[in-house]
């Protein structure tokens, strides 16, 4: 990269922070309600957000004045393959009571987050996530993030074993080295301050001194199940199998949900594309040179087209493969021919393999909490207490208890449904399917409803489908609050972006493998109007699909323009 280059505020930020620490320690000894915008922007390496609950904003107060923002904290739990035991998950949940809003959250990405904490509670709550042997650093942040993996904790087998080793060593690997969040956040003075002392800076030996141009995101998933959405990753390992042991992973690079429609095709969302083949031994090396690459050539002045998907645009496959084998020491295998065929959301009953079961209860949207009469926080806390068993966290927010004994089944599906939670039976595919992000009230880049509002707009679709037929077809429904993607909404058979208040891009005619870029079939949508433009599409699916087309697949084939011509001559008639 250019010494010329005119860095943007942030990475002039990040340059001055003294490996990301800036002003956080002092900040957090003062009283103050908020960190400084500085801080907030510091503080994401470190796991946290800062937010507003955006349904207070305004509020008239008993003087008749009106409340101004009230900002409290967001904290993401770092777990490579969503792997957390019993005791680390009850953590979560005393914290969510006693800090928190009184909700967990399991993201897209298999981590837990923490919604509303106060600041004067920070410290508490991050000590308290170390000593149960987690963490939150590079949870959020210009850095690799959590490493996502399959979850299924299949035993009969090594794949699944190798693929968590493989996430784990990535995380490890691609963790900063800065000592700042052990000094700010795990070390007191008699006081009960946090040491302030002389700067000493450490060897940054990958991510250098002003840490990447953006986020950076890994996964690792096996090609019959592709259920963490392999190609929306910045850097994806995919699997190669021989003999029932892996040998291999084929390195897809390049993919990246978020873009931003008023720069007028200036972003995009991307699928990563296959970049080379490497060993199991060679693949943390090769990793390294295409992350070094990223914090090289990454576009340092403009923060909306940095991430490396844009990189590759520019370069092509080519000239990226060339340069990372620059990076490496040695030129890249090609990448082999294969290709992602499947995914599963793994909800349900499975044999593991020991003589032992695992059950994937699907929490929908993520949100673990008590609510009426569906108690699902009550419910899992009730189930880890008696049973203690490890715990794994999917990328559709779904929970998977693992290490389940044949015996205690029916109690544990039983206590499940005591508490308003449903088995995998009783939930449509499209339920199953689906994610959202958390949008409104705390996110402040949402523009509108997103978690709060799928599970009624599902409610709606389902009996549409139950009315022509496809109520047992597998169709993914992704929805976001804004066009940054958190949820991944450019890939799946449906995607929801917010575009308004109010108001919803339709994508159509992606897949549920991930595999696959849909198109935006009508922009603009009001909320109650997404249901009535799916049904002439839902009734053309059912009349004209061939064999086992999925929906997705149908709406590609079809195009926009049939799909389009059909549904405004259904409603004509």
């Amino acid at each position: 990269m250019s010494e010329e280059v005119k860095l943007s505020k942030l990475e002039q930020l990040k340059l001055d922070s003294r490996q990301l620490r800036g002003t956080i320690a002092e900040e957090l000894a003062n009283d103050e309600l908020a960190f400084s915008a500085d801080a907030s922007q510091l503080l994401k390496h470190h796991g946290s957000y800062q937010q507003d609950n955006r349904d207070e904003r305004n509020k008239k107060l008993p003087d008749g004045t009106k409340q101004g923002k009230v900002y409290s904290m967001m904290l993401r739990t770092r777990m490579p393959g969503g792997k957390v035991t019993a005791k680390q998950f009850l953590t979560e949940l005393d914290l969510c009571d006693q800090y928190g809003n009184g909700t967990l959250r399991v993201t897209t990405r298999q981590a837990f987050q923490l919604h509303e904490i106060p600041k004067k509670h920070m410290k508490t709550v991050v000590r308290a996530i170390n000593d149960s042997e987690l963490s939150t650093i590079s949870a959020c942040g210009d850095v690799n993030r959590n490493v996502i993996a399959c979850p299924a904790p299949f035993k009969n087998n090594s794949l699944f074993d190798d693929m968590q080793k493989m996430a784990d060593q990535l995380a490890d690997h691609f963790r900063p080295h800065s000592t700042a969040y052990c000094e700010i956040w795990l070390e007191d003075d008699e006081g009960g301050k946090t040491k302030i002392e002389e700067f000493k800076p450490v060897e940054e030996p990958i991510y250098g001194e002003r840490y990447l141009p953006r986020k950076f995101k890994m996964g690792v998933a096996l090609p019959d199940d592709n259920c963490i959405d392999l190609h929306a990753n910045d850097l994806g390992f995919l699997a190669i199998v021989e003999d029932e042991k892996i040998v291999g992973y084929n390195l897809l690079a390049g993919g990246g949900m978020g873009t931003t429609p008023s720069l007028k095709g200036k972003t995009f969302p991307a699928l990563a594309v296959p970049l080379c083949y490497a060993t199991v031994d060679e693949t943390i090396a090769v990793a390294e040179a295409v992350v070094k690459v990223q914090r090289d050539f990454g576009n340092r002045e403009d923060r909306k087209i940095a991430r490396m998907k844009y990189v590759i645009a520019d370069w092509g496959i080519e000239k990226f493969r060339e340069k990372v084998g620059e990076y490496y020491g040695k030129e890249l295998t090609l990448p082999l021919d294969v290709f992602v065929t499947d995914a599963d959301d793994h909800i349900g009953w499975y044999e593991q393999g020991d003589g032992k079961w695992f059950l994937g209860v699907n929490i929908e949207n993520g949100r673990i909490q008590d609510e009426g009469d569906l108690r699902i926080k009550t419910g899992l806390r009730t189930i880890l207490e008696k049973y203690r068993m490890d715990v794994r966290l999917t990328a559709l927010q779904a929970v998977l208890l693992c290490n389940i004994e044949e015996q205690d089944k029916a109690d544990i599906e039983q206590t499940l449904r005591d508490h308003g939670i449903k088995m995998a039976e009783e939930l449509s595919l499209l339920r199953r399917y689906s994610i959202a992000c958390p949008a409104l009230p705390t996110c402040g880049l949402a523009v509108t409803e997103s978690e709060r509002i799928l599970p009624a707009l599902i409610d709606s679709l389902e009996a549409e489908l139950e009315r022509v037929g496809l109520a047992d077809e597998k169709i993914a429904l992704h929805m976001t609050g804004c066009p940054n993607g958190c949820a991944r909404p450019y890939h799946p058979d449906i995607g929801l972006v917010g575009k308004a208040k109010g108001k919803y891009t339709l994508f159509l005619g992606g897949n549920v493998i991930g595999t696959r870029l849909a198109f935006i079939y009508k922009d603009m949508v009001p909320l109650e109007e997404i249901v009535p433009l799916c049904v002439p599409l839902f009734e053309y699916y059912a009349k004209d699909r061939t064999g086992a087309e999925s929906f997705g697949d149908f709406c590609n084939r079809k195009g926009a323009e049939d799909l389009e011509a059909y549904a405004e001559k259904a409603m004509a008639s």
